[in-house]
This record gives structure tokens, C-alpha cells and sequence, in this order.
């Protein structure tokens, strides 16, 4: 337990078998649980969490039988967490790029009742960004914009940045049957926590890359994300609609015919980052 919370930690791991090791084997002991979600993995992910869940029952493993993408995987452990009574979850990629270090650090302000949900943000000076490719950053900066313009939350700062915390609470408040599977999950989140009101944190931290390929296709990713965004901004605007007037209602249904004219029904996606779900959700 950290300062009285059970805290439970969820690992998404997709053909992480050399990585996943040191993510779990160096967690802090104050964390209750260790959630593993093996993603449909075609390596030996499955077999070496399998052995770390044997030797620390503190290690749950899960596995998905087919790749469903990462907020897929950690949709899976939010309800896990709150099946098993967690006060909070946090998610921790299994590439062992996110520093243990930086739990008690979003774990803070959720404890001193500052946030409900609290993110790293790598973006808070150049120190912090070292490492970071001019292409990561410039696909930041991007998606930075778009999500406060679909959020109406003009704070964030890194809105990619996926290790984060969020209180049993605030996840109750969201329908988790209903958020977006893939890489821009992160992003679908911020949106619908903004919504459901629960205050976001940021919490600087330094980029942590260690030589590892991303599994992102970031053309691809940044486009589909970005046509996200924009159906994420009119389905917010709609949840609101009787409390605007009527200049603002016109901005809502410019942005709900672009967004109409954005989804391609002929297209359900895939794990490269395609959009499954329907366009309002």
C-alpha cells in the first residue's frame, strides 16, 4: 500500500519477452498488484510472465488470445483493478521505459485529493525531452494541440505520455466498454475525463528510451489519432448542448458534419491503430 491506497499496477505487454522482466522485477514493494496483460503476444511473453506470476503472487497474469491493442489491455486491468478493490491504477508499458522512480510522484497528488487522474509530461523542459526524436516531438506537439481542443482542457502538456494513475472513482465515472483500443487511447481518455469532470495533473518526468523500436506506425498513427480528436470534440460539444447558446452550437455542428464526413464505415481498422468503434463513441 502506498500511504494507505492499494495501488495496483498494470503492465500491457505485446511481444515484450526481453523487456517485461526488469518492468515487473523492479516495481516497488508498496504495490499490491502487478497486472500483466499478455496482448495475443507471438513470442514467449506468455512464458516469462508466467514465471515471475510463480515466483511473486503479487504478478496476475492475463492473457488476451488475440492482439487487441493497447487500451484494449488496459481497459482489462482497469477492470481487474476494480474487481479486486485497487484504490488506484496506474499502467506502466512493459518496454521498461517508464521509470519506477516516478510512482510516488503520481501517486501524490491523487493522495493529497489534488487529481483524479495524473500523467507524466516529458514536454516540461528541453532536459526532459532529451533522447526524444524531432519526429516524436513534432507529432507531440500535433496531437498536443488537437487533444486540448477535443478535451477544452488547454493545461496538457503531453497528452501521449501513457504512464499514468487514476483513481477507482474517476474510472467509474467513464463507460470503459466504449474507449478507443488502440494507441490513442490515451488521448480518448483525457477527453472523456474531461467530461466526467476528474481533474487531470501532469507530473514532470524525463523521457526514459533505451534503445527499443516502437511498434507505432507514426504516419498512420498521428492521422487516425488526429480524425479521433475531431469526433471525440463534436461528441463533447453534444454531451453539453443545452448549455450553450446559439453561436456555440453552430462551432458544434460544423465540427459534427466534419466528423461525419471522417468516418469511413468500410474501414473497422486493426492493431495498427484503427478506429473499431462506432463514430460517436
Amino acid at each position: 500500500m502506498f500511504q494507505g491506497r492499494k495501488v495496483g499496477v498494470i503492465v500491457p505487454a505485446y511481444n515484450e519477452e526481453s523487456l517485461i522482466v526488469p518492468t515487473i522485477e523492479n516495481m516497488p514493494s508498496y504495490v499490491d498488484r502487478i497486472y500483466a496483460i499478455n496482448d495475443g503476444s507471438t513470442d514467449h511473453t506468455h512464458e516469462v510472465i508466467a514465471q515471475l506470476s510463480g515466483r511473486d503472487d503479487k504478478v496476475v497474469l492475463i492473457d488476451h488470445t488475440t492482439n487487441g491493442g493497447v487500451g484494449a489491455a488496459i481497459i482489462t486491468g482497469y477492470r481487474k483493478c476494480l474487481e479486486e478493490g485497487m484504490d488506484i491504477a496506474m499502467v506502466m508499458g512493459g518496454d521498461n521505459q517508464m521509470d519506477p522512480a516516478q510512482i510516488p510522484g503520481l501517486l501524490t497528488p491523487i493522495i493529497r485529493g489534488e487529481a483524479g487522474y495524473t500523467k507524466g509530461n516529458r514536454m516540461s523542459s528541453l532536459e526532459h525531452m532529451k533522447g526524444m526524436s524531432a519526429w516524436r516531438r513534432l507529432g507531440n506537439w500535433l496531437l498536443r494541440w488537437l487533444t486540448r481542443v477535443s478535451s477544452g482542457n488547454y493545461a496538457i502538456m503531453d497528452p501521449q505520455n501513457g504512464y499514468t494513475a487514476v483513481t477507482a472513482e474517476a474510472l467509474r465515472k467513464i463507460d470503459l466498454d466504449s474507449v478507443y483500443t488502440y494507441y490513442g487511447y490515451c488521448n480518448d481518455l483525457l477527453v472523456r475525463f474531461a467530461v466526467a469532470g476528474v481533474r487531470v495533473v501532469e507530473v514532470p518526468m524525463p523521457a526514459r528510451y533505451q534503445g527499443e523500436k516502437s511498434k507505432i506506425k507514426y504516419g498512420k498513427y498521428i492521422v487516425k489519432v488526429s480524425w479521433l480528436l475531431l469526433r471525440n470534440y463534436a461528441w463533447r460539444m453534444c454531451t453539453k448542448w443545452v448549455f450553450f447558446g446559439r453561436s456555440e452550437k453552430k462551432d458544434l455542428l460544423a465540427a459534427a458534419i466534419g466528423a461525419g464526413f471522417s468516418w469511413n464505415p468500410w474501414n473497422p481498422g486493426g492493431p495498427d491503430g484503427g478506429d473499431k468503434r462506432r463514430p460517436w463513441q
